[in-house]
């Protein structure tokens, strides 16, 4: 689909099984709980409209839950919003792709997006064994995404991210980070360690972010390459995996998910090549605008 053009996506059903919690909880405030982004009222709507399902038959609001209940909400079509689709292609075989993502393209479906995601143009650009992300960048991250074209290959890259924090890992990650300028320049690497855990977040319940009074334990290696007047470089490593380590641990604590308008790309990836077991090592331009070396 060309830029520019918005995708009208068809009916998405979604599907919950109830569990013993939820059992005697009434059907909205069940979605108002579990989907925040809308509000008791509006769930209300939706089953008096016939959209949510129980066990097959339509769902009154106030009908009480049991264990083992199947909902299912029709969600209506939407209109996916604008994103960049100038994916390219920095590495590909019979295994991997590696792509470099533009900013304000999610990598898989979530928050409204389903056709406009990196997962969903790759399918489009690959008939048939269609590669399949194996991380992901935050949508308004750009930069180097590993995918994986076969399930063999699924499972040996995904290993490899499982292990990224030993100290013989295969798998490394490089990121450029603009922020502020910095008033005390450190005088070698910066390390940041900081927890990494669910935080209470108004619209989405909980998102994954700094937290200080727990959390599973962080470090990201931080180079400072640049300090200027308007704004400073950092190249970033993070040595563990934490979901969203660096925006939410270092760089940028103030970015959500889903956010744009800040500069985080991932411009280098080493990994062992699952086919072949050699050490790959991919690189972008720092500049998202200019165009790779052959």
């Amino acid at each position: 689909m060309p830029a520019g053009i918005s995708a009208m996506d068809e009916v998405c059903t979604y599907t919950d099984r109830i569990g013993p919690d939820a059992e005697g909880e009434t059907v909205a405030r069940f979605y108002a709980a579990r989907y925040r982004h809308s509000s008791e009222a509006d769930w209300r709507a939706r089953a008096e409209a016939g959209l949510v399902l129980r066990n097959g038959l339509p769902a009154a609001p106030d009908d009480r839950l049991r264990a083992g209940d199947v909902l299912r909400w029709n969600r209506p079509p939407w209109r996916e919003p604008d994103v960049p689709r100038d994916v390219r292609v920095v590495l590909a075989d019979d295994d991997v792709v590696v792509v470099d993502k533009p900013a304000g393209l999610p990598t898989i479906p979530g928050g409204g997006f389903v056709r406009n995601t990196l997962a969903a143009i790759l399918r489009e650009r690959f008939p048939g064994e269609a590669p399949v992300p194996v991380h992901r960048l935050g949508r308004g991250t750009s930069g180097l995404v590993l995918c994986a074209r076969r399930p063999s290959a699924r499972d040996a890259l995904a290993r490899q991210f499982r292990e990224a924090g030993g100290e013989e890992r295969a798998l490394r990650k490089r990121y450029l980070a603009r922020t502020a300028p910095v008033a005390d320049p450190p005088a070698g690497d910066l390390e940041i360690a900081v927890p990494i855990g669910r935080v209470p977040h108004a619209l989405l319940g909980s998102v994954w972010a700094a937290a200080p009074g727990g959390g599973k334990s962080s470090l990201t290696v931080c180079r400072l390459l640049e300090n200027g007047p308007d704004a400073a470089l950092w190249e970033a490593e993070p040595r563990t995996g934490r979901p969203h380590q660096l925006p939410g641990g270092g760089a940028r604590p103030d970015v959500l998910p889903g956010e744009t308008g800040y500069f985080l790309r991932a411009w280098s990836l080493t990994f062992r090549h699952p086919a072949t077991g050699r050490i790959v090592e991919c690189r972008v331009p720092a500049d998202p605008n200019e165009e790779a070396a052959p």
